[in-house]
């Protein structure tokens, strides 16, 4: 079976459970369940601590697992990225009191308290800057008040938590993260089963991310209508009952779907519906 590793608890898990649902895998019942069988898929789901999957992924005691990319980083396991989820996206910045520090030069020297001290460390040596990382668990914003260091590094959202601490942020990111699948640096990149896997969470990619689009329209509008929905491949075209009318059907990026729709009212096309797609193979 394919063994795959998937967050216990935390932001990571509820959204990778409905993905995985998604892609047609039996998911645990219970919190407590630590390990799972999908007879049917032939996967067996190991459920982690999400700091902890890459260092089991890398060890080869499991074949994939889905953690953060800054997990995965931060833990300096011998892994690698594989397919991108696009949820759980998080900016990691510097951030330290107004006007003692403005970019990543001013660190040298100083003290730099974090949750992500391997981010952090790594991103220093490949500026060629030398600080120190302090290593917090939870809040760091107090850090600086407590006198513990004079720059804290951590997730940022809004910044509210931090303007709250009297700090700013300054400088370029440190690194954009999302959740991501993973496996060991050097692994069999043509095993069957896993690229099985990554079809299946393409697909529930793909379906989040396009509606099926039908309308009817006049033949001579088609030319254009169909620049409005070229679809993947190409456009369905059927002819309708009625004389010099098609029907027409296409996948279209959802975002884009109202737009489209009054587009192709503009053009003339008419009974212009969109439908929710719940899985795909390209």
């Amino acid at each position: 079976m394919l063994r795959i590793a998937v967050p216990n608890k935390g932001a990571l898990s509820g959204p990778a459970a409905a993905m995985l649902h998604e892609a047609g895998y039996r998911m645990r019942k219970e919190s407590k369940e630590l390990v799972l069988v999908d007879p049917t898929n032939e996967v067996e789901f190991f459920y982690l601590r999400p700091k902890d999957i890459a260092i089991y992924v890398s060890a080869g005691k499991l074949d994939i697992g889905i953690t953060g990319e800054d997990l995965l980083i931060d833990s300096g396991a011998d892994a690698e990225v594989i397919l991108p989820l696009g949820f759980a996206r998080s900016t990691f910045r510097f951030a330290a009191k107004p006007g003692t520090v403005s970019d990543i030069e001013g660190l040298a020297g100083k003290t730099i308290a974090t949750s992500y001290e391997g981010i952090v460390a790594k991103h220093l040596a490949e500026s060629g800057v030398d600080a120190s990382v302090v290593h917090l668990d939870g809040a760091v914003e107090t850090a600086i008040e407590l006198g513990v260091a004079q720059v804290i590094a951590d997730v940022v959202e809004t910044g509210t938590s931090l303007r709250n601490a009297g700090l700013e942020v300054f400088g370029e990111p440190i690194m954009k993260s999302e959740a991501v699948v993973i496996r060991r640096s050097g692994a069999d990149g043509d095993d069957p089963k896993v690229a099985q896997f990554l079809r299946r969470l393409q697909g529930v990619l793909v379906a989040r991310s396009y509606v099926m689009m039908d309308y009817d329209c006049r033949a001579e509008h088609l030319e254009r209508a169909v620049a409005l929905t070229p679809g993947l491949e190409s456009p369905t075209i059927s002819p309708l009952h009625n004389e010099g009318w098609v029907a027409v059907r296409a996948m279209v990026p959802a975002k884009e779907a109202q737009r489209i729709m009054d587009d192709l009212y503009e053009l003339g096309a008419r009974a212009i519906l969109t439908t929710a797609i719940h899985a795909c193979r390209l």
